[in-house]
């Protein structure tokens, strides 16, 4: 997928309408628009991975830039990640002040820290 992609173009105007809802509606919506929005990456993701089975089990070779723990993996991890980062920031600092968006960091740092030890163990770093 590239930054014009028709899939990328569809999630960022997911994201827009989004972030327009969340103006619109207030803060107590935060976390159902954050969990919808997250819901549509999601199954992009899945179904672009379930693309890249199908070819690979038909016998064509995936792209270079599918490899587990490749640049696009990290790369797609980090952006999901910081995307993110901005609504569980701001929940976490609404509803429990600077312990609150500490905590979400933690949690943020903690999951990046798993995906990276988890690609180092695949690939035998």
């Amino acid at each position: 997928m590239t930054a014009d992609s028709p899939q990328v173009q569809d999630l960022k105007k997911e994201l827009a309408a989004t972030l327009e809802a969340r103006r619109e509606l207030g803060p107590e919506y935060e976390p159902a628009l954050v969990e919808s929005f997250v819901e549509k990456v999601d199954s992009q993701v899945r179904r672009r991975l379930a693309e890249e089975r199908l070819l690979s089990a038909r016998g064509g070779a995936a792209p270079s830039w599918t490899a587990e723990g490749g640049l696009a993996e990290r790369f797609g991890f980090a952006v999901v990640t910081l995307v993110l980062a901005i609504p569980l920031s701001a929940i976490g600092a609404a509803q429990a002040g600077f312990g609150g968006l500490l905590v979400a960091w933690a949690g943020i740092v903690g999951v990046n820290l798993a995906h990276t030890g988890r690609l180092r163990r695949r690939t035998g770093e």
